[in-house]
């Protein structure tokens, strides 16, 4: 993904595809390209006019929106932090152990935790930043940048509301830390993408399963199949589409359904640890 789109359609909201990227209010077949819904067409026309003294404004709220969407994926909560004299629940690592329900937390049996809703906050923050890359070069930092942002925000304010790390010190050696974490991940994520789903799951496991030789690999192989049904759901999206927020993730649930399929090549035979394409026998 290297180059801008401008002309692709939304992908079909009633494929079998659940994780893919489809707009909060997706089009109808008579719709039309998305370029002319009304939300996409008005966009289009105030960049146009207001050329880029708009668009640091317009990067700042529209990204703000996915990052409440990215957030949401793995949440949590601490009744405890409301109390100051109540004694919150500890992990055997010693973190935080809130409350917390969906995919993430009952289906793969992550800890509601920081950590675990930072990880898999970051994850999506990490498919759209892909997409990102592809919009022009003169706008593509700028959108970047303020999704970086608004999650650090986010994560500062959760220390200090649900952990009630009050010492701004002490928030800021944590979100070095988190930055570190993140940096570590991009890397991690984009060698994946290029070297294939071994390498991805491997990054998946270490970022998101903290390398638990327990981790479920069929709940390791959903998450890289997740994230390769959402990047190729927001490939096909225009620039515009993108640009306006009204874009939401599916459930992850659907993908096990095709991580419990037999491979064809588990069929065939292996040599050395590689695959044997024996030849086709000749027909008489």
């Amino acid at each position: 993904m290297t180059t801008p789109r401008s002309s692709a359609k939304y992908s079909n909201p009633d494929a079998s595809a659940a994780t893919s990227i489809l707009p909060d209010t997706a089009p109808r077949p008579e719709d039309g390209a998305a370029s002319n819904r009304p939300g996409v067409k008005a966009a289009t026309q105030l960049r146009n006019v207001a050329g880029r003294a708009t668009e640091t404004y317009t990067a700042y709220g529209v990204t703000e929106n996915f990052v409440k969407e990215c957030s949401k994926q793995a949440d949590y909560s601490i009744p405890q932090a409301a109390d100051g004299n109540a004694e919150v629940p500890k992990t055997v690592d010693g973190e935080d152990l809130g409350v917390g329900s969906g995919w993430w937390h009952t289906e793969l049996g992550l800890k509601p935790t920081f950590s675990t809703w930072s990880q898999v906050t970051m994850l999506h923050i990490y498919l759209l930043s892909v997409r990102f890359r592809c919009l022009p070069a003169s706008i593509s930092q700028t959108w970047q940048q303020h999704l970086l942002d608004h999650f650090f925000y986010d994560a500062e304010n959760r220390m200090l509301i649900s952990h009630n790390m009050h010492a701004r010190g002490t928030r800021n050696k944590y979100l070095k830390d988190l930055f570190i974490q993140w940096r570590g991940l991009l890397a991690a994520y984009d060698e994946g993408l290029v070297k294939g789903d071994a390498v991805l799951a491997a990054a998946v496991w270490r970022n998101i399963f903290k390398a638990d030789e327990n981790a479920d690999i069929k709940g390791i192989a959903a998450t890289v199949s997740y994230m390769r049904r959402a990047l190729k759901g927001l490939d096909t999206l225009p620039d515009e589409a993108v640009m306006t927020g009204e874009l939401g993730f599916g459930d992850p649930k659907a993908e096990m359904d095709l991580v419990l399929q037999r491979s064809k090549m588990m069929d065939l035979p292996f040599k050395d640890g590689a695959v044997v394409n024996e030849p086709v026998a000749a027909q008489s």
